[in-house]
């Protein structure tokens, strides 16, 4: 059986560095002063996704991602991993997105995508940590959902089996599809770039970057159907104005700042059990512990 996976992908700010410059004034990320990178969990998604293809002679993979133009950027790393394709939501009206409005402009892309069997995507993005944005998009596409999904197990008889880990265990579901799986960071690492098909997308374009390409390059990508990466704004995908972007979030971010956690006190203690034992009464008291 053939199929048709979406795989929803978010090109994040590499939080791990945050710094004063992080937020504009409006409460909005300033993704200009981080470095972009591939959110880890879609990562993981992408694999499962890439492993379906090949136990599915004949499926495709295609990546989604709502961002600035420049998100083309991971679609690109997609279609190195063994992706065919992708298509980057981009739009101004698009900017400053919550959760809610990010799911409903993503489920509108989907909807507009038409033919899908199954949707993976991360558990969360790593900029928000909400686990909000897929279990969003299954609802208001009317379609079940499997979330904390570690691995794909099987698909047959138009049901997909998933493994799912959970804090206490594992758990084995099925549902019919389409539908949409979220995926763990405890699921199998996403395989690296493969160098032929690098060699063969490496001038893979988006009509935002074509402007930008030496014009023998941008030749080349006009006339390989392959090469174009695709860009759908909000009018193409039929967009509410007040269920999108920043009208459409009712989240709205006060500050980010990166905090620091440092001693403020210590006490070195000799190898004796009654000063550990009179520490740990000192915890207790306190509620440190207990």
């Amino acid at each position: 059986m053939s199929l048709n996976i979406i795989v929803l992908a978010k090109q994040v700010p590499d939080t791990r560095n945050v710094g004063k410059d992080a937020m504009k004034e409006d409460g909005t990320i300033n993704r200009a002063a981080l470095p972009a990178i591939f959110n880890p969990e879609d990562l993981n998604a992408l694999e499962q996704a890439l492993r379906l293809k090949e136990a599915n002679p004949g499926s495709t993979v295609t990546l989604l991602t709502m961002g600035l133009p420049r998100a083309a950027e991971i679609v690109r790393e997609a279609i190195y991993r063994g992706a065919d394709g992708g298509i980057v939501l981009t739009d101004r009206p698009f900017g400053g997105a919550d959760t809610l409005a990010t799911s409903y402009s993503l489920a509108q892309a989907v909807k507009k995508f038409g033919n899908y069997d199954i949707i993976l995507g991360g558990r969360q993005a790593i900029d928000g940590d909400t686990a909000q944005v897929g279990p969003q998009i299954a609802e208001k596409l009317g379609i079940p959902q499997v979330t904390y999904a570690e691995e794909i197990l099987g698909l047959s008889d138009g049901k997909v089996t998933v493994k799912r880990r959970l804090e206490h265990g594992v758990e084995t579901v099925v549902a019919p599809l389409p539908c949409v799986v979220t995926v763990n960071g405890s699921a199998a690492p996403c395989r690296p770039r493969n160098a032929k098909r690098l060699m063969k997308y490496k001038n893979a374009a988006s009509p935002s970057e074509m402007s930008k390409l030496p014009q023998v390059v941008a030749d080349l990508v006009a006339a390989h159907p392959e090469l174009q990466i695709k860009e759908w704004g909000a009018a193409y995908v039929e967009a509410d104005p007040e269920q999108i972007g920043l009208p459409g979030s009712p989240t709205k971010v006060k500050t980010v700042e990166n905090v620091v956690f440092t001693a403020k006190e210590s006490r070195r203690l000799d190898n004796d059990d009654a000063q550990i034992e009179e520490l740990v009464k000192e915890l207790i008291a306190n509620h440190t512990i207990g």
